[in-house]
């Protein structure tokens, strides 16, 4: 799949992007190179539901050379390698493979995510899932797009048949304050909650509208940076759920919000 067939004409972002399509497309690359594959060589971080593979590794390391042949004045935040120089002007926020537990157990929900921030404002975001053939992209104040359509968000308004995704922090055993409570209530009041394990992919269908409202508690930077961008060019409202879980937020269709809102927070209100 070419991804530069979908770039837009947006001449003062036009290398950029280019380069973050060329960056995602090297990525899915690699990822494809061990999907489903028998050389998937595998290890976890925190605890057991925090997973890294090889391809998680292979992915960052040329997302990270690109960025230092093309970009060497740029910061750079990435999952797997951390911080560097991320106090420039510019700054790229990478998540090489979002999605990893899918990765690893074969299922298809996988992602790169790239986002380019200036002066810690997200301008750019990039997500694309290679196996699903899916690139989802936006330019701050310009748009959002899906394989070079335009993106715009549910615009349901009945809660009862509302579909929404959520995720489960990895910290789940150990801070009480784990999503369980908030699903349990909101399963009472949809039509249906999926799990997709991804937050890019959440974000960027939400912004969609394949899902009409996401949420998750204690997500990092890299998770979200790209799909915000996404989600909130497509019309989608996000608002932070928490002061102290990290990145825990909700992202929802106008016209759903207040009524979701109220769900995820009336024990905390």
């Amino acid at each position: 799949m070419k991804l530069a067939q979908y770039i837009p004409e947006l001449p003062e972002y036009q290398t950029l992007l280019s380069a973050a399509f060329t960056m995602a497309e090297n990525a899915g690359d690699i990822h494809m190179k061990y999907f489903r594959k028998s050389n998937l060589e595998q290890s976890t971080k925190l605890n057991d539901s925090d997973v890294v593979t090889i391809a998680d590794k292979e992915a960052e390391a040329s997302i990270l050379n690109f960025i230092h042949q093309h970009f060497p004045s740029h910061g750079i935040i990435a999952e797997e390698s951390g911080r560097e120089n991320d106090d420039r002007e510019w700054r790229w926020v990478i998540d090489p493979l979002d999605g990893t537990t899918n990765f690893a157990m074969g299922l298809p929900a996988f992602c790169v995510s790239i986002a380019l921030e200036r002066n810690k404002e997200t301008v750019l975001g990039v997500v694309y899932a290679p196996y699903l053939g899916e690139c989802f992209y936006a330019v701050k104040g310009r748009g959002a797009w899906l394989n070079g359509s335009a993106l715009h968000c549910s615009d349901k308004t009945k809660l009862s048949t509302a579909v929404v995704a959520t995720g489960m922090p990895y910290d789940r055993n150990d801070n009480p304050d784990n999503n369980l409570a908030e699903i349990c209530r909101m399963a009472l009041c949809v039509r249906g909650i999926r799990r997709m394990g991804s937050a890019a992919i959440d974000l960027c269908y939400t912004a969609a509208g394949f899902f009409d409202a996401y949420w998750e508690l204690n997500l990092n930077r890299w998770d979200v940076a790209a799909g915000q961008l996404i989600a909130a060019e497509s019309g989608v409202i996000i608002e932070s759920l928490r002061s102290n879980r990290n990145h825990s937020l909700l992202a929802s269709t106008p016209h759903l919000y207040s009524s979701i809102r109220h769900i995820l927070l009336q024990q905390t209100e």
